[in-house]
């Protein structure tokens, strides 16, 4: 059981490199506390793996809190005074458990299976095909601002049912609302993330009004029905749909951009699967592996529990580092690699048991149809700068831009 003092997420150098800082915390005895957050952290692959899978975990304070003491916890972290926060984005899916999640989730997955997802390849890869048609000309691009930005937050908005023209002002609430959820909580970003849910929850409203009145085949239509039902409250469909969009949007930005990133500095692994084409599903893998875009969530123990070998009393909070775990060298040999072929690859990136991530056979598939379609257009791709500037924070981790040169076949 250990103290840090020198973990800093909020830092420049760990938004620059993280890992020598998840590699010190895996050397240390137990878990470690991070005052900052009143969190336990743990970051090797194993520990993460017994909490996230442990019976008395759960993700929401209603379970181990009374109302009060919640309340108390809100205004100590900025939580309160967030109306439209409070409803539609600290309580979610991905924030509930039990009865209540096991019934949400029930009415979105059929949507998310691999059939259904696979469905949508035809439609995905002839926006790739467009949208590489477009930039081909040009030299020089933003991988993430040019490229990456405009698929998988299209492709999430067709399933719920935004139109095109809308997507990108959804990435803008998208990300001024999820940036709250980080260790800087100062009014400014309270303010910022409660106005752009406010804007949200009303372009929501009007959608909705829209398809109560001409239903779509569309997930929104669904959870409308779903609504009327019983299945569903109004503030959970609102809830459920705004973390799906949101999800579409930031975390799959941010992993393909590192996973570019990765091929630009491990050119071999480029080359390696221009010449071995079936390797793609086993690279975008590794790209979730190498860099996982959500490298941090946290849970509570309902009970006292001994975790890690250590003894914790009822409330405890525990930070899970998957970016870390997934870096564990021994989980993954040579973990600092990044190895197109990568076998076996058990990485944590999606979580594990009740809250085994959503979307992820609709992000791989996103990503296998853009790097594949890359890898085939164009034969010449590199860095056009000598530093990669990544985002701050421990909640998220993807490069803010990334210029690249390409030169087509």
């Amino acid at each position: 059981m250990s103290q840090s003092s020198a973990f800093e997420p909020l830092s420049d150098a760990f938004a620059s490199n993280p890992h020598p800082y998840y590699a010190a915390l895996r050397a240390q005895p137990g878990l470690t506390y991070f005052e900052d957050f009143d969190v336990w952290l743990a970051a090797r692959f194993d520990d993460v793996s017994e909490i996230v899978m442990h019976d008395k975990m759960v993700r929401s304070l209603d379970h181990v809190a009374s109302a009060r003491e919640i309340a108390e916890q809100k205004r100590a972290g900025n939580w309160h005074d967030m109306p439209h926060h409070s409803r539609f984005v600290q309580f979610s899916l991905l924030d509930s458990d039990g009865e209540v999640h096991d019934r949400l989730r029930k009415q979105v997955f059929k949507l998310f299976t691999p059939v259904m997802v696979n469905n949508l390849h035809d439609s995905i890869q002839t926006t790739v095909d467009a949208l590489f048609d477009a930039l081909a000309e040009k030299s020089e691009i933003d991988f993430v601002e040019d490229l990456a930005a405009h698929v998988p937050g299209h492709i999430i908005g067709r399933i719920i049912g935004v139109p095109d023209q809308d997507c990108a002002q959804l990435r803008v609430w998208s990300e001024n609302i999820v940036q709250f959820f980080d260790i800087d909580r100062s009014d400014e970003r309270k303010a910022l993330a409660e106005r752009n849910t406010t804007e949200f929850y009303h372009y929501l409203l009007d959608l909705k009004a829209s398809r109560e009145k001409t239903p779509r085949d569309d997930l929104l239509s669904v959870m409308i029905e779903a609504e009327r039902q019983g299945n569903m409250s109004h503030d959970e469909l609102f809830s459920t749909a705004m973390l799906i969009l949101m999800a579409g949007h930031g975390s799959t930005i941010d992993v393909l951009g590192s996973g570019m990133h990765a091929l630009l500095t491990f050119p071999s692994e480029m080359q390696r699967l221009r010449d071995e084409h079936g390797l793609m599903k086993t690279a975008v893998q590794e790209m979730f592996r190498y860099e996982s875009p959500l490298p941090f969530f946290h849970r509570y123990c309902t009970e006292d529990v001994e975790i890690c070998g250590q003894p914790f009393p009822r409330g405890t909070k525990f930070g899970v580092l998957y970016g870390a775990a997934n870096r564990d060298p021994k989980q993954f040999p040579d973990a600092d690699r990044f190895d197109a072929g990568r076998r076996p690859n058990w990485h944590i990136a999606f979580g594990r048991g009740a809250h085994f991530c959503l979307g992820n056979h609709l992000a791989r598939l996103d990503m296998d149809i853009i790097f594949s379609t890359l890898l085939k257009r164009f034969r010449k791709v590199e860095l056009a700068v000598d530093t990669v500037t990544y985002k701050r924070g421990l909640s998220v981790r993807g490069p803010q831009s990334l210029p690249i040169v390409w030169r087509p076949n």
